[in-house]
């Protein structure tokens, strides 16, 4: 009888115990769980903000954080970038700096990371979401329907532009810069040869350390100042950018042979003219260091199909 008595008191206590454990595990889901789950997300986002933040180098395991960075100079111990202001020519030039310790940190990107001709993008903002220490706009190879194209190492269009006569400036994967033509070699011999970015815009400012435009020749496009957006290598890995402001009462602009002559300054064995007026823009660690302007009205980017950054 005693045993019988105690079996419902050993059940009852045994069934308290799971509906407690039941009850103790439902609230840990309902109130402790989440908060567990909202501490990682927020761990998380904090990592991505990090990452944002930060620029990893070639091992990568070297963060933003180690790079020595000014308003007009970054240096870590991949890449080196200091900008220079001067007055030439009624004009505002910034003159960019840059050596790198591998050819991968130059580096082009797309707008919207898509190929296609009415596909634009600020140079601004297509830095931003690369994480670009330093940025330009490219050649704005979306304005033409024919033209070579290849960017990263990828070849999306293989026909001749209409002014072939204006050349090409290459660059090989060992960062080192060429000027070919197009009716001379194809786009896939190009690819053979270890071009990784083309630019199609022109025209070539020096070549063989020559200037190679006139203050007399093609009076159309140099006589006229302009804001203008120009590269040029140095020596290896060692390469100077140069955009100038333009169109307004405070900058009037540089001419093809005077933006030619500047670069030759600065030390330039082959240089060439990429897009400008109104898409010339300079960005340096997160900011727009020039005054873009179309028609010098209003300072404002242009929006491009294509840029040319410093970055990891």
């Amino acid at each position: 009888m005693i045993k019988f008595l105690k079996k419902p008191f050993v059940y009852a206590g045994i069934f308290s115990v799971l509906l407690v454990s039941l009850d103790s595990y439902v609230l840990l889901k309902t109130f402790v769980l989440p908060s567990a789950i909202i501490s990682v997300k927020e761990e998380n986002k904090d990592n991505l903000n990090q990452d944002s933040n930060s620029h990893i180098g070639k091992d990568n395991t070297e963060p933003n954080n180690t790079a020595t960075i000014t308003d007009s100079s970054y240096e870590d111990s991949n890449i080196k970038i200091s900008i220079d202001t001067i007055r030439k020519y009624d004009t505002t030039i910034y003159i960019a700096d840059v050596s790198i310790s591998s050819a991968e940190y130059l580096k082009t990107a797309l707008a919207q990371d898509t190929f296609g001709t009415n596909i634009t993008e600020k140079t601004s903002s297509i830095a931003s979401e690369k994480n670009a220490i330093l940025a330009i706009n490219g050649d704005y190879y979306g304005a033409n329907s024919k033209g070579y194209v290849i960017k990263s190492g990828v070849l999306y269009r293989n026909t001749i532009r209409e002014n072939a006569d204006y050349e090409d400036l290459v660059i090989y994967k060992d960062g080192t810069f060429g000027i070919i033509n197009e009716n001379d070699i194809s786009g896939e011999e190009l690819i053979e040869n270890g071009v990784t970015n083309l630019f199609a815009f022109g025209p070539t400012l020096i070549e063989n350390d020559n200037i190679s435009v006139t203050e007399n020749g093609e009076v159309k496009r140099a006589m006229s100042s302009n804001p203008r957006t120009a590269i040029g290598i140095v020596d290896n890995l060692h390469y100077i950018i140069l955009v100038s402001d333009g169109r307004t009462s405070e900058s009037i602009g540089l001419s093809l042979y005077e933006t030619a002559q500047v670069m030759a300054e600065y030390g330039c064995n082959i240089a060439y003219n990429l897009d400008g007026g109104g898409s010339s823009t300079l960005y340096f660690n997160g900011e727009i260091i020039n005054n873009p302007t179309t028609n010098g009205k209003r300072i404002s980017e242009r929006s491009v199909s294509d840029i040319v950054y410093i970055g990891y």
